[in-house]
Formats: C-alpha cells, structure tokens, sequence
C-alpha cells in the first residue's frame, strides 16, 4: 500500500505553510519505507495518490510539489497520469521536482526540457531539486531554469556544516542565483533551532526541514501556521 507523506515548506518571515511536499512511502512489514526503485511505481500510484492527498490539503495550501527523477520525467504514462491529476485537482497547483537521483539511462537534456515544457503548458510547476548534488549540476540547472520556478538547496547532502565558509558560500552562491532569473530558493534541511536562527542572516525566508515538521501521513496535518 502507497501513501504520500507531507512535510511543510515555510516562510519563515511571515511564519506560514506556503506549500507541501509529497513523499511517497509503501507499507512493508518493518513499517512505511521509500520505494526500493521509483521508477516501478505504477503512474496511477504517482498521481492517484496525489490526487488523494490533494483533497485532504487543497484548502490548506495552493501548491503540492511531487518528486520525479529523470527516468520517471521520460516516462509517457507518468506524465501524462500528472497532468490529468492537475486538472482534477485546480486550482490546487501541481510542483514537480527534478531530483537530483542518476539513473543508468543515458538521458539528454533537450529531452528532459521537452516533458518540462509540456508540464509548464499543463499549469504544472517546475522546481530543480536539490541543485549542486547529483545530476542537478550547475550546468544542468542554468540549462533549464528558463523552465522552473523554484530551486532548492539541500545542506544535508553535504559533509560540511553550514557554519563552513565553503557551505556559507554556496548558500549565498544559489541564492542570489535565484534572485537573479526571479525564481523562489528553498533552503532544505534545517534540522534545529540554532541553524534556523543562523539562516536568518542569510535573508533566506523560504525553508523546510524537520525542525519546522518532519514527513507525517496526510491524516495527521492539522496545521496551516507554524506554532
């Protein structure tokens, strides 16, 4: 059995739930765990669920941002399950997120930016996920910001702590380069209060991490304010 979990993206500013993102989960006999591949699951799954947890949140939120990697992006029946679900769900928008995951697939840029167009056409979003990691390079990502309207930057994926000059400066780096082509920069993995308070001098007001929330079943949220 899938269920998508949510976890909140905030302002931190103005201290409020601007969107959520969905993380799909199976029931297995040791609890709910990430799929083993997620390019196996059905595309009814991806969006069916979707469309699910949009009915519980769509009140709350006008945004819900579902991962796809690069495979699943090149996956017809995936794409075209999304784009029949953000017709159902308006005018709750769809956000897909490019991971950064790398598949053994040879995969061109040219044909991942024709899927990103047919979703922009749709009313769907696109956000390059977890930039400067993976296959989300910094070539990748000026190659296809034209298509996005939000990058993340994800400090978890790295060794360093953002108290390091090296970590401060890519921070800085990826946000002013979302300043620059005027698309939203979340700032992932804010895990405890101290770094919270830290990205304040950043001037970094859109966040997520599990400081703020950790992933929870759709049933459980309750919340539109952080407390």
């Amino acid at each position: 059995m899938y269920k998508y979990f949510v976890q909140p993206i905030i302002n931190k500013f103005n201290q409020s739930v601007i969107g959520y993102e969905l993380l799909l989960k199976n029931l297995t006999e040791q609890g709910w765990r990430p799929p083993h591949s997620f390019a196996d699951v059905p595309a009814e799954i991806v969006a069916g669920k979707l469309v699910e947890a949009a009915s519980e949140l769509s009140l709350k939120v006008s945004s819900l941002s579902v991962n796809l990697n690069r495979a699943q992006i090149l996956n017809d029946q995936v794409v075209d399950a999304l784009i029949k679900a953000q017709k159902i769900i308006r005018p709750t928008r769809i956000q897909v997120e490019l991971t950064e995951d790398s598949t053994d697939q040879t995969i061109l840029t040219k044909d991942i930016s024709e899927v990103l167009k047919k979703f922009v056409a749709s009313g769907i979003e696109v956000s390059l996920d977890d930039v400067d990691s993976g296959s989300n390079t910094e070539q990748q990502v000026q190659a296809l910001i034209p298509l996005a309207s939000e990058i993340k930057f994800a400090l978890q994926n790295f060794d360093k702590s953002v108290y390091h000059p090296d970590m401060q400066q890519r921070v800085i780096f990826w946000r002013d380069f979302a300043k620059e082509h005027k698309v939203r920069f979340v700032l992932e993995g804010i895990e405890d209060k101290q770094i919270d308070k830290f990205i304040d001098t950043f001037n970094v007001d859109v966040r997520q991490g599990y400081f703020y929330e950790k992933p929870h079943l759709v049933a459980t949220d309750a919340k539109q304010k952080l407390g």
